[in-house]
């Protein structure tokens, strides 16, 4: 892909003298402020009205909430829905950090508004990037807005919490500092970056490609990139096995390429590009492609290409992967393509291209593109289904006690649940050879089955009302609270 163009540069370079004081003192009273502030409180809204309404899920939301309690109350973060270390689900060590907050008080509300904070909080670099890059105050705005615009943000939040949200402006504040040549804020961002998710060292690694090739940035380029591929290969090959027994759980998805482990799928993507050729020209594939490119097709020019170097691995992992939601805009795993789309639109405004390059007419394309993809009917579609068992889960929730005992349940109630040391999910005989012993209390809802598999929710009812050493303490509209015989409930 070409470079940046002289010009181009130039005006990339052009606000470089500005220190963070300056930009500070500048964006106090800002617009941008109160554009961040409104979009946390619509994301935290959203999130937790979902989460009220029994529609957040256990995986995986209830995994980071108890791995965020458990480190709370200096526990080891073992997730008993995983049954290994944290360290071996993604490796996500800046994860550790919300363990902070918990220690105020254990709530999973801390992780919405987390979540929404950095989820809003990437239209700052934003902003910075286009200011930076010579864009008008007006295009500079029209960048923030077609951030937070974008349907990513809306529905990313609206699928539990991930820690890679964390890195959304983290990446993009990487990208900035590289820039502006403040190589220890690079260092220290782009290491918390990197303890985001394991997967994102495969992004870092081809951000030092790019600004090593592209930007001529050596130090920051060669940093991220010999950082990515060693943390790459650290905790595929070391902590994630060591923990948790097995390979990178992603590995399964990649049965195509063939191969037992995360290198052998690596190898295959050169041993057999034929693979990789018949994914591209698949249907769900050309339409992934679409979905990444049209909301940004406006201002994207092929003269400032380069930024995307950095997606090309992230694409083709989501591609070639067997799980179809990691080719679409609900999920996470597209969100680290972002902060690369938007620089690329950047530069190509900072040159002087693209179709559009009037704010009202940005804006109304972004407005266009959010309310054509993002998923706010779900509210009404898919979220309002269960609410005939609403008091009903809520009632029998109440009777379980805060943070004490052992619980089975579905995957809805396990995320209103976690915080606590033993909770399993619904899973056949191991249910009752394994998680039974440890487990005090067996939530279950007959009505409203998890993944609507109501013979399997109807099989495990009638094991389970066969116990002897259990006792129904709730039933109400098809939501059965079973209580280990001799373990006490909270009073209605």
């Amino acid at each position: 892909m070409p470079d940046l163009s002289d010009a181009s540069k130039t005006q990339i370079d052009r606000s470089q003298t500005l220190d963070w004081g300056d930009r500070l003192k500048a964006i106090r009273s800002h617009f941008l402020t109160k554009w961040i502030a409104i979009a946390v409180v619509i994301l935290l809204i959203a999130s937790s009205v979902r989460h009220w309404m029994l529609m957040s899920t256990a995986f995986d939301l209830g995994i980071y909430d108890q791995v965020a309690y458990l480190l709370s109350r200096g526990k080891e973060p073992i997730s008993s829905y995983l049954g290994f270390h944290h360290m071996g689900n993604h490796t996500a060590y800046s994860f550790y950090l919300m363990a902070l907050p918990y220690l105020i008080f254990p709530s999973v509300y801390w992780l919405f508004g987390v979540q929404a904070v950095c989820l809003a909080l990437g239209a700052w670099p934003t902003w910075l990037l286009a200011k930076q890059a010579g864009l008008s105050s007006s295009l500079s705005m029209a960048m923030a807005a077609v951030y937070l615009l974008h349907p990513l943000i809306f529905n990313v939040n609206m699928f539990d919490f991930h820690p890679e949200v964390m890195a959304l402006p983290a990446l993009l504040f990487c990208i900035l500092f590289a820039r502006q040549d403040q190589k220890w804020w690079f260092v220290g961002t782009l290491l918390f970056a990197l303890g985001c998710k394991d997967a994102l060292s495969v992004t870092i690694a081809a951000m030092g490609f790019w600004l090593l090739v592209f930007e001529k940035r050596r130090f920051y380029g060669a940093f991220a990139l010999i950082v990515g591929v060693a943390w790459f290969l650290l905790a595929t090959q070391w902590i994630i096995p060591s923990l948790s027994g097995s390979e990178a759980a992603a590995v399964g998805r990649y049965e195509a390429l063939g191969g037992d482990s995360v290198l052998e799928v690596a190898l295959n993507l050169f041993l057999k590009p034929h693979v990789l050729l018949s994914r591209l020209i698949y249907p769900g594939s050309l339409q992934y492609l679409a979905l990444l490119f049209v909301p940004f097709l406006w201002g994207l020019s092929p003269r400032h290409l380069a930024p995307l170097v950095s997606t090309i691995p992230v694409i083709l992992l989501n591609i070639l992967s067997s799980n179809g939601g990691q080719r679409d805009l609900v999920h996470q795993y597209s969100l680290p393509l972002l902060p690369f789309f938007l620089v690329a639109v950047i530069d190509s405004l900072a040159d002087g291209q693209g179709l559009l390059r009037q704010r009202r007419w940005i804006i109304l394309w972004a407005l266009v593109i959010f309310v054509s993809l993002a998923k706010y009917g779900r509210y009404y579609s898919e979220y309002a289904q269960n609410l005939d068992t609403w008091q009903a889960s809520q009632e029998a929730i109440a009777l379980i006690p805060r943070h004490e005992g052992g619980v089975i349940t579905d995957n809805w109630h396990g995320a209103q649940l976690s915080q606590r040391e033993h909770i399993f999910l619904f899973r056949g005989n191991a249910t009752f050879k394994e998680d039974l012993p440890k487990a005090d209390y067996v939530l279950i809802n007959v009505k409203h089955p998890w993944d609507d598999n109501q013979e399997f929710t109807d099989r495990m009812f009638d094991r389970l009302k066969r116990r002897p050493d259990l006792q129904i303490s709730y039933e109400r509209d098809g939501v059965y609270l079973f209580t280990r015989k001799g373990t006490s409930a909270n009073q209605p």
